[in-house]
């Protein structure tokens, strides 16, 4: 694979410029009471207000939640208004990535509600990236690749993560070939080697799951290392998931060739929750600058362990956690409502 010579994607731990997040518009969501909105609401500016202590954040507010917005978020956290769907910007948003100069490019992706749904939508959500891109100044490299910012991730090194039940997903993507989908990721992001992760957690193939995306299942928080959610309980349909992952991973290489020393990041004790098997994990955390923002579920000697176990794969950063289950009682995670704006070259 011949990567793109003016682009590439850095790593998450590179220098942030700032955080993005968008603010709980409507629909699941905010859910059905009042109650339901204020935890939505509560959750989404707590996971501002983290990383604002480490970097700035800016969030994306709906014209019709500007007035409660404000009564959320930190005085400190920059608002920009603009229609919105749904609050994940992790996906919604652009990916920004480097050009050969160290200025930042933004790749605006096609985004259809994670493969369109019957239950989804996605017109204004699909308008984010340009929106975003231009408040934030930065060119946009349009793709007609229908992809989204959690079904991706890199080590900065021209390594890239997908999965085949997402990018070659029939509602997304119904004419891909794994060839076509490697070609634009080098075209884009500049990827050097391209894996495949086969599938991705249970509850991610429910109805209102994404079918596999990588940011609930592994991350590489340097190259060459590769943070892995494991399920220790084999009463839970992902034990079996995990450990089939597990073995995928030991026989990968990255771009540079080095195998995976793989760091398990073991799953909370819970397993259901009122819809069935969880996909509680602590792989989906956010990295920001100095710090690193991560799940928590109510469960201290698990919450404790991650928290140690990250703070060891990120020397020298704060990880602060925040209790989660509100997010994944809505189907995602703290990285899955965060995305990061790399500052222009590297500090």
């Amino acid at each position: 694979m011949t990567a793109a010579p003016s682009l590439s994607w850095p790593a998450e731990t590179a220098p942030h410029d700032r955080l993005w997040l968008a603010f709980p518009t409507g629909g699941y969501t905010l859910g059905d009471t009042a109650a339901d909105a204020h935890e939505a609401r509560q959750m989404w500016a707590d996971v501002a207000a983290a990383a604002a202590d480490f970097e700035p954040v800016t969030v994306v507010v709906d014209p019709s939640q500007v007035e409660v917005a404000a009564r959320y978020l930190r005085d400190d956290i920059e608002t920009v208004v603009a229609p919105l769907d749904d609050a994940w910007m992790r996906d919604i948003g652009p990916t920004w990535v480097r050009d050969g100069s160290g200025g930042l490019t933004a790749i605006d992706w096609v985004f259809n509600g994670w493969g369109a749904p019957a239950w989804a939508t996605w017109g204004k959500d699909a308008l984010i990236a340009q929106t975003v891109a231009a408040t934030a100044g930065t060119p946009v490299v349009s793709s007609l690749l229908v992809n989204e910012g959690g079904a991706i991730h890199t080590d900065g090194e021209g390594t890239v993560l997908v999965t085949e039940t997402v990018q070659l997903d029939q509602g997304r993507n119904p004419h891909a070939t794994r060839e076509r989908v490697e070609a634009e990721l080098a075209r884009t992001l500049g990827a050097r080697k391209v894996i495949w992760l086969p599938r991705g957690l249970t509850r991610d193939y429910e109805e209102f799951g994404t079918r596999g995306h990588v940011d609930m299942v592994a991350t590489l928080p340097s190259p060459g290392t590769l943070l892995l959610h494991v399920q220790r309980n084999d009463a839970h349909p992902d034990f079996e998931v995990t450990r089939e992952l597990r073995a995928f991973f030991e026989g990968q290489t990255d771009a540079s060739g080095r195998r995976f020393d793989i760091v398990e990041l073991p799953a909370p004790d819970a397993l259901t929750d009122d819809e069935g098997p969880v996909d509680y994990n602590y792989v989906n955390h956010v990295v920001v600058n100095g710090g690193v923002i991560a799940c928590a579920f109510g469960d201290r000697v698990a919450d404790e362990r991650a928290a140690g176990i990250l703070a060891d794969a990120y020397p020298g950063r704060r990880v602060v956690s925040l209790d989660a289950r509100p997010l994944f009682a809505r189907g995602g995670g703290i990285h899955c409502i965060t995305q990061q704006q790399p500052a222009a070259s590297p500090a």
